[in-house]
């Protein structure tokens, strides 16, 4: 049992009367923290629950994105773009029984391998909902629009990606680019982040088929509304948060989230410019489509944002 599930069984665990009095301060606030974030989450689903009237039940497809560690009793929704790559590695490190020691010794393309992480949808429906009421769950989000530039440039900008120049690249030059040229038409390797956003918001992309992971909302994703998740860690105090998972875990004492470089991180900066070429008209409806994760998650509309 990991010490988030004793400090549900026992309000005042042994193991936080042990720790230094300036530890368990931090831990408290912490803690308060989250819960304002839970609250959050749970005020926006109320607030927006229109639907919930006939609310729909899971299905094991919802489900593809939350990892299960049997040991530990731990459930992560990974996000695409929100550092998942390093806890995937945290997660193969935490499952692997002495496996791996080292979770940046695990190489990215391995971690993104589905057989090496047990996902929720795997389970048998009694299993599912034993897990999803006693483990401590948890997701990482991120700064939407920060989030989705991130995504473009790394499936759009980068001429390694030239699975998702084919699949999303070629449709999106198709639809959105006059007079587009057959060498466009058949790499798809040139998209611009203004094609991008109308494709996204396209009705029509929105019948055809779900988004891809990459830029999928994390409401969907996640399902905030349908899953009540114990911790919700954001990705701009990745380390505090991530560390404070592991701690309640019970493993922070000999493992640490990655640090990494944030060289090439996609910032607000950086967000704002891709956003400048965006008409008004277009912005707003991106908005619209990311509305829930901009309340759920508490993110605020940013400033460079000329919604009509």
């Amino acid at each position: 049992m990991n010490l988030y599930n004793k400090q549900k069984a026992v309000r005042v665990s042994k193991t936080l009367d042990l720790l230094v009095p300036v530890l368990s301060l931090q831990l408290s606030n912490t803690a308060i923290l989250h819960q304002i974030r839970r609250d959050q989450v749970t005020d926006t689903c109320r607030a927006n629950s229109v639907s919930s009237r006939k609310r729909r039940v899971l299905t094991p497809n919802d489900l593809k994105h939350l990892v299960v560690d049997e040991d530990h009793e731990m459930i992560y929704c990974y996000v695409p773009k929100v550092a998942c790559t390093n806890w995937k590695r945290v997660m193969m490190v935490l499952t692997g029984r002495g496996k791996y020691s080292d979770p940046m010794e695990i190489p990215a393309n391995e971690a993104h391998v589905s057989s090496n992480l047990k996902t929720l949808n795997q389970y048998s429906i009694p299993e599912i909902n034993h897990r999803l009421k006693n483990y401590m769950k948890f997701l990482f989000v991120r700064e939407p629009f920060e989030r989705l530039v991130s995504a473009y440039r790394n499936k759009f900008t980068q001429k390694y990606n030239t699975s998702f120049h084919k699949r999303y690249g070629t449709k999106i030059v198709r639809r959105q680019r006059k007079n587009a040229t057959q060498e466009a038409l058949r790499k798809g390797d040139d998209v611009k982040f203004e094609e991008f956003v109308a494709y996204l918001i396209d009705p029509h992309t929105q019948r055809e088929e779900p988004f891809n992971e990459h830029w999928q909302t994390v409401y969907s994703l996640c399902h905030p509304c349908h899953i009540h998740y114990d911790l919700i860690g954001k990705y701009e105090t990745l380390e505090e948060d991530s560390n404070y998972i592991l701690q309640l875990a019970g493993v922070g004492s000999y493992l640490k989230f990655p640090t990494y470089a944030k060289s090439t991180r996609t910032t607000d900066e950086m967000t704002t410019e891709f956003f400048q070429n965006i008409s008004s008209e277009h912005q707003t409806q991106l908005y619209e489509v990311y509305k829930l994760d901009f309340l759920m998650f508490n993110y605020s509309v940013p400033s460079y944002l000329k919604l009509e």
